[in-house]
């Protein structure tokens, strides 16, 4: 488990895919900035088997509430991130938090010198906690996916390693239990 201040990142088992089906399904969950795709728990199964280097995680409170999700996976020979909450959750600091934790813990444990994520160009809420984290926007995408009937820009941002420097959260000791 990755430990931050207010959040943990516990690592996703199969076991735990009926709960990412059940959120990935809620278009309350995904909100107005992703696609809405429906997904069978057969489908998610067969993502979670053929996933290559991607590992999600669980964010959870300290009470052990989870309260979204966030991912790595390669892309485009670096590594890209991607993470929801629950409303509830959402401006509260939880996801700033859970993306220095995972920033942290892919330039500790991963040998990559760039980490990017890609989101809608008019979501405020996740502009601000990359930039808080220290991503730098690069540019935008044109019409990179189609959802909800439309062809949907996305807007790219990055950090790497020299910009990063040092964890903000995980120890430089840390490892995973």
């Amino acid at each position: 488990m990755l430990k931050g201040h207010k959040v943990d990142l516990e690592i996703a088992e199969k076991g735990d895919l009926a709960t990412l089906k059940e959120w990935m399904n809620d278009v309350e969950f995904m909100g107005d900035f992703e696609s809405f795709d429906q997904s069978s728990l057969g489908d998610m199964e067969k993502q979670y088997e053929q996933k290559g280097d991607a590992q999600w995680f669980f964010v959870q409170k300290k009470d052990g509430t989870r309260i979204g999700y966030i991912a790595h996976f390669k892309s485009k020979g670096c590594i890209a991130i991607g993470y929801l909450f629950v409303k509830d959750a959402r401006g509260k600091g939880y996801g700033t938090e859970a993306v220095q934790v995972m920033v942290d813990y892919l330039f500790l444990h991963k040998d990559t010198v760039r980490i990017q994520a890609e989101i809608h160009p008019d979501n405020v809420a996740s502009r601000r906690v990359l930039e808080k984290v220290g991503f730098q926007f690069e540019g935008r995408i044109r019409k990179s996916f189609f959802s909800r009937g439309v062809y949907r820009d996305t807007a790219l941002y990055s950090i790497l390693r020299e910009e990063w420097k040092a964890p903000k959260v995980l120890p430089l000791g840390h490892v995973g239990s």
